[in-house]
C-alpha cells in the first residue's frame, strides 16, 4: 500500500487486487489530480488506510473499488468503507459481465457511479465522472460527521417514526436497542428509565425524549425557519412535483422556498426502486433521486424547510400568505401546491393501535433489515406494493401480496408484474382483504377474507406493509381553493367545464392550465384532480407550473 496522503489534501483512494490495474488507475488519477492518491491492492489494506486517514483528519472525497477481489469483493469493501467515511463518493470498477452486481450496489451501498474496464481513454471515460463526483463532494458539507444516536424499542411506534424521519431526511444516525447494554448506558446517562422512547441524543449532546419532528429537525441540523418573510414563490410539498418546481423556480431567478411537513421525496422517496423513470435505465431508488433533486434545488439557491406543517392559505391583495401550525406565516407573489397524497388507512379492527408496531404504511425501508428470514405480508396491488415486495423478498423468508382485485395486471405496471411472478419467495393472493389485526403490543396475527367466497383465515404475522391507495392532503384548503368530491385540487380546464371561469374569478383571462380558482396559486403532481400519478409527470408539472408562474408575474 502506498503511504497515506497528507491530511491537508483531499484524498482519492483506489483499490484493486491486480497490481497492474491498480498502478494504471493510480497513474491516470495522479496525472489529473496530483499526489493525493492512495492506492491499495486488497480490501483489508484499503480499510486500514481509510482508518488511518480518519485518525489523521484527511478528507476522503472519492473511493474507487474493483468489484472482483478475493476475500472481500468491491461491494463488501464499500459497505465497510461507508461506515468510516460516509461522505466519500463511491465508484465501482466492473467488467461488462458484472454490471448486474454494480446495479445491485446502487441500493446496497448507495453507489454513485460504476465504470466499465477498460476506462480508456481516461479523458472521455474516467475524468468527467471523477470531476462531477469531486464537484458534488466539494459542494457538500464534508466535515467529520458527529452521528445522532437513537435509543428505542423494536415495537415502539414513535421509535420507528423517528428512524424513518431521520433516514428519509438522510441524517446519519446510530440505532441502539433499549434492551442492549449500550442502549441502557445511554438511557442512564440521560437520566431516563426507558419508559418513554425513543431517546434521541443530538450531535451536540442534547438528549431529546419522544421528540416531535420539528424539534428533532432543528437539533440535527435541518432548516426549519424561513430566511425572510416574503418570497417570489412558495412551494408547498417536497415530493417530485415540489422538488421539480423548486429546481426550476430557483434556477430561473425566483426567490424560492420549499415547505415540507416531513421529508422530501414524498411517496416516491420511499420507493426502494423506480425502474421506469426517464434517464435511469438501470433504475434508481427513491432516496437517491430525492437526494440529487434536493441538492440540485439547494445549489440554485432554493430554501428547503423541513417539519413545517402548513395549515392555511390567505389572499391579501397581490400577496399569498401561507400560515403554519405554530401561528407564524410566510408570504409570496405566487404559490405552487405540491402537497401530494398520503396512504389510505386500513379500516379494520386493531390496525390503528398496531401502526408502527408491525403495521406500516409505505415501504418503511428502515424496517427492512428486521424482516430478514421473516414472513411478510403486503396489502395492495399497485406499483408501490410491487416495488416493496421485490425489495423485501431479498431478505425475507416469504412475501405474500394480499390483493383486493382479481389480478395484479389491473393496477400494477407490466414490468413489475413480471418481476413478482419470477420471484420464488413472493406469492399473490387475489380477491383477498384484511378484516382484522391482532396482537399485544405488536402485530401477531391477521384475519384475511376471500371476497368471492367469504371464507376467513387467521394467519400468524409480525410484519404487514399497507399500500391501499392514497388520499390528498388538502383539507386545510377548504373554503379557499376548489376541490373535487375526493379532495383533489381543480385547476385549469377542470374549472371551466362549461366554458366559463369560476364564479369568483376576477381576471379577464381564463385560469392557466395548472392554475387554481385563486390567481397565482398553482397545483402540480398527485394533489391535482385527474393527475397521472407518476414520478415523471409530477416532475414535469412542477416545471410547467413554474413557467406559468412567470407568465402570471409578467401580467400582474
Amino acid at each position: 500500500m502506498e503511504q497515506a496522503a497528507s491530511p491537508a489534501r483531499t484524498v482519492i483512494l483506489t483499490v484493486d487486487d491486480d497490481p497492474g490495474v491498480s498502478r494504471a488507475v493510480a497513474r491516470d488519477l495522479r496525472r489529473r489530480y496530483g499526489e493525493s492518491i492512495v492506492r491499495a491492492e486488497s480490501g483489508a489494506s484499503a480499510l486500514a488506510a481509510l482508518r488511518e486517514l480518519k485518525l489523521r483528519g484527511a478528507p476522503v472525497a472519492v473511493i474507487v473499488a474493483d468489484y472482483r477481489m478475493p476475500e472481500m469483493d468491491g461491494i463488501e469493501f464499500l459497505e465497510q468503507a461507508l461506515d468510516i467515511h460516509p461522505g466519500a463518493r463511491r465508484v465501482l470498477l466492473t467488467a461488462y459481465a458484472d454490471t448486474g452486481a454494480a446495479i445491485d450496489a446502487i441500493n446496497v451501498v448507495d453507489l454513485d457511479h460504476y465504470l466499465l474496464k477498460p476506462w480508456e481513454p481516461p479523458e472521455e471515460k474516467l475524468y468527467p465522472v471523477l470531476d462531477d463526483l469531486l464537484s458534488a463532494w466539494r459542494a457538500s458539507d464534508h466535515r467529520p460527521v458527529t452521528v445522532t444516536k437513537v435509543v428505542g424499542h423494536r415495537w415502539s411506534a414513535r421509535s420507528s417514526a423517528v428512524r424513518e424521519f431521520l433516514a428519509r431526511n438522510q441524517v446519519p444516525y446510530r440505532w441502539y436497542s433499549s434492551e442492549d447494554p449500550e442502549g441502557r448506558r445511554l438511557l442512564c446517562a440521560a437520566g431516563e428509565e426507558g419508559l418513554r422512547l425513543p431517546l434521541v441524543i443530538a450531535p451536540d449532546g442534547t438528549a431529546l425524549v419522544e421528540p416531535e419532528d420539528r424539534e428533532l429537525a432543528a437539533r440535527v441540523g435541518l432548516a426549519t425557519t424561513p430566511g425572510t418573510d416574503f418570497y417570489d414563490l412558495v412551494v408547498i410539498g417536497g415530493g417530485p412535483a415540489g422538488l421539480g418546481a423548486a429546481v426550476y423556480g430557483a434556477s430561473e431567478g425566483l426567490r424560492t422556498v420549499l415547505l415540507e411537513r416531513s421529508a422530501t421525496g414524498g411517496q416516491a422517496g420511499q420507493s426502494s426502486r423506480i425502474e421506469n423513470y426517464l434517464g435511469f435505465p438501470d433504475g434508481v431508488s427513491g432516496a437517491q433521486l430525492t437526494d440529487r433533486a434536493r441538492r440540485q434545488a439547494s445549489k440554485f439557491g432554493a430554501e428547503i424547510l423541513t417539519a413545517r406543517e402548513v395549515t392555511g392559505l390567505e389572499i391579501n391583495g397581490a400577496s399569498r400568505v401561507v400560515r403554519f401550525s405554530d401561528g407564524s406565516a410566510v408570504a409570496a407573489h405566487a404559490v405552487i401546491l405540491a402537497t401530494g397524497v398520503s396512504y389510505r388507512q386500513l379500516d379494520a379492527p386493531h390496525v390503528s393501535e398496531l401502526t408502527g408496531c408491525g403495521v406500516f404504511y409505505g415501504s418503511a425501508l428502515t424496517e427492512a433489515a428486521a424482516c430478514q428470514d421473516q414472513d411478510v405480508y403486503i396489502v395492495g396491488g399497485a406499483n408501490s406494493a410491487g416495488q416493496a415486495a421485490i425489495y423485501l423478498a431479498r431478505s425475507a423468508k416469504s412475501v405474500t401480496l394480499l390483493v383486493r382485485g382479481p389480478s395484479l395486471s389491473e393496477s400494477m405496471s407490466h414490468y413489475l408484474v413480471q418481476q413478482v411472478d419470477e420471484a420464488p419467495t413472493i406469492s399473490v393472493r387475489t380477491n383477498t382483504v384484511v378484516d382484522a389485526a391482532q396482537g399485544s403490543g405488536h402485530l401477531e396475527q391477521i384475519t384475511v377474507r376471500e371476497t368471492a367466497t367469504g371464507h376467513t383465515e387467521l394467519l400468524d404475522a409480525q410484519w404487514m406493509f399497507v399500500f391501499i391507495g392514497a388520499a390528498p392532503l388538502t383539507d386545510w384548503l377548504a373554503g379557499t381553493v376548489l376541490r373535487d368530491s375526493r379532495g383533489f385540487i381543480l385547476a385549469g380546464p377542470d374549472l371551466t367545464t362549461d366554458g366559463r371561469p369560476p364564479a369568483d374569478w376576477e381576471l379577464d383571462r381564463p385560469p392557466y392550465h395548472l392554475e387554481t380558482n385563486v390567481p397565482g396559486v398553482f397545483v402540480a403532481g398527485d394533489a391535482r384532480a385527474e393527475s397521472a400519478k407518476r414520478v415523471a409527470s409530477a416532475v414535469g408539472e412542477g416545471a410547467m407550473a413554474v413557467m406559468l408562474v412567470h407568465r402570471y408575474l409578467e401580467q400582474s
